[in-house]
């Protein structure tokens, strides 16, 4: 499994309306470690971050990963 970027991470919440304390709340993680990570500010913990993941997916979530063209991506299962 591909580690999802800061980018994806906030793409997802929005996507799917939750805020970073519906989140954390959701995934049993800390707000503040998902808004620094969010941010640039800081690396997460592997285990964190496929928690997070494992998360979105569980509501919807599809990562794409980057391709040649351009930025890593997120979409909404059908």
């Amino acid at each position: 499994m591909a580690a999802i970027t800061p980018l994806q991470l906030r793409l997802a919440r929005f996507a799917l309306g939750l805020g970073v304390r519906d989140l954390a709340a959701v995934a049993n993680v800390s707000p503040t470690t998902i808004t620094r990570y969010e941010l640039g500010r800081g690396d997460i913990h592997g285990a964190i971050l496929e928690r997070l993941q494992r998360t979105l997916e569980g509501r919807g979530v599809v990562f794409v990963e980057a391709d040649a063209s351009g930025s890593a991506t997120i979409r909404l299962k059908e």
